[in-house]
């Protein structure tokens, strides 16, 4: 399966970000703490060339800790800046500032050192759809500088946002690449709600939602669900459907219903704190 999903914006989006960057000191990129690598956007990578980096692990909440621990080990070991963060959370917000001041350090004592007049760091904060990307700029703005939304694709446009007087933020629409040449990392973003819901079918992402967490955190399945394993999956849709009152006419349970269910209980942590990548 390769998943084609390259809407005009996005295109225009890359261009834009492209003849922006020279205009940046560094850069912030955000990635899903869930699925770091699955929510990486190689598209960036030729982007970016030798700009400075950042890595975010966003939404750390709904992520297993422990996972996230490994991935911000990996992360140090490669030479990476990276944190993870719950953006809601003002003392994890305050850590993306020390440690973007950290990284711009260099530049502008480079800037000082020619004469330059002292001005803002300033940085471009770059991710896929719905990864967090407007909340953390509000956060970080201490104010509604940028529109969210539960779904993916809300930023259009770019701005320039100012955080106090540590650096100027340029925010960018997310950058999706244009296509998914594993199959299992579609069902990733898909399950996390990266991937707009009619891309793959409910009950496909369902079912590896199900399937994943049988395979890794079957006692999440059972303080759930009531169940850990099953020999059927349309057995376990079934159970959960019956258990959480998915019927339509006759008692039949509804699948579509069902899986809007697994879906929401994955995306707003119900189902319990899971990772879908790990470092190894």
């Amino acid at each position: 399966m390769t998943i084609q999903w390259y809407p005009g914006h996005m295109a225009k989006a890359k261009r834009e970000a492209e003849q922006k960057l020279k205009l940046v000191d560094f850069v912030i990129e955000l990635v899903d703490a869930r699925a770091p690598i699955s929510s990486e956007n190689p598209v960036l990578h030729g982007l970016l060339q030798n700009k400075p980096k950042m890595v975010v692990l966003m939404k750390k909440d709904l992520a297993d800790p422990a996972i996230t621990k490994a991935w911000l080990d990996y992360y140090k070991a490669e030479g990476i800046h990276a944190l993870a963060i719950e953006a809601n959370q003002k003392k994890d917000v305050q850590l993306v500032v020390q440690m973007a001041k950290d990284l711009a350090r260099d530049k502008m004592d480079k800037l000082r050192a020619k004469g330059v007049r002292p001005r803002a760091a300033r940085a471009m904060i770059l991710g896929i759809p719905n990864v967090g990307k407007s909340t953390l700029i509000n956060r970080l703005a201490n104010k509604k500088a940028a529109q969210t939304g539960d779904r993916p694709g809300v930023t259009q446009k770019q701005q320039w946002i100012k955080v106090k007087k540590d650096f100027e933020l340029l925010d960018t629409p997310g950058i999706l690449w244009p296509k998914f040449e594993e199959e299992e990392v579609g069902y990733k973003l898909a399950a996390i709600g990266t991937i707009k819901d009619q891309i793959l079918p409910k009950e496909d992402v369902a079912a590896y939602i199900l399937d994943f967490m049988k395979t890794n955190y079957p006692s999440f399945l059972r303080e759930r669900f009531g169940f850990e394993g099953y020999d059927d999956i349309m057995g376990a849709f079934e159970q959960i459907g019956q258990k959480r009152g998915c019927l339509e006419s006759g008692g039949h349970v509804n699948f579509d219903k069902t899986s809007d269910v697994i879906l929401q209980d994955l995306r707003n942590g119900k189902l319990g704190s899971v990772s879908f990548d790990h470092p190894e």
